[in-house]
């Protein structure tokens, strides 16, 4: 059946704020930015990790109508879409400081946790993302 997961997808409010944020302060390379003329296709992965992208989608159409595209937005702003994205690196404290050099507004400080180090910041849209330093 399966044998991979090649995207993922969040609900951004502005794609070039999102690219960014994304692309500019934490790193993540462009794996496409296509204009589709009824949406654009702006993914973003790990740098040399092709395997897996993240969908920067804006609310609306063809995917929905104006009045749900309200509504998404409201949530993602309350930070209540229920989606995470979760990364994992090398050195938690050093990704923690170099992204707050960076401006980022974390959520959670670096914690000790039973899997690892992790901790947790907001996009500018209020997507809730976490990266850890597994143990091991």
């Amino acid at each position: 059946m399966f044998n991979a997961i090649t995207h993922s997808q969040i609900y951004v409010l502005d794609q070039d704020k999102a690219l960014d944020f994304y692309a500019g302060t934490l790193g993540l390379e462009v794996t496409a930015d296509v204009d589709m003329g009824f949406m654009r296709w702006l993914t973003v992965g790990v740098p040399g990790e092709p395997g897996r992208q993240i969908l920067l989608e804006k609310p609306g159409p063809p995917s929905m109508s104006e009045e749900t595209a309200a509504q998404v937005r409201d949530l993602v702003t309350k930070g209540a879409m229920g989606g995470w994205l979760i990364f994992t690196t090398e050195d938690c404290r050093k990704t923690y400081e170099t992204l707050r050099e960076r401006g980022v507004e974390f959520t959670e400080e670096p914690t000790e946790r039973p899997y690892g180090i992790d901790c947790g910041l907001r996009d500018p849209f209020g997507n809730r993302i976490r990266f850890t330093q597994p143990i091991g």
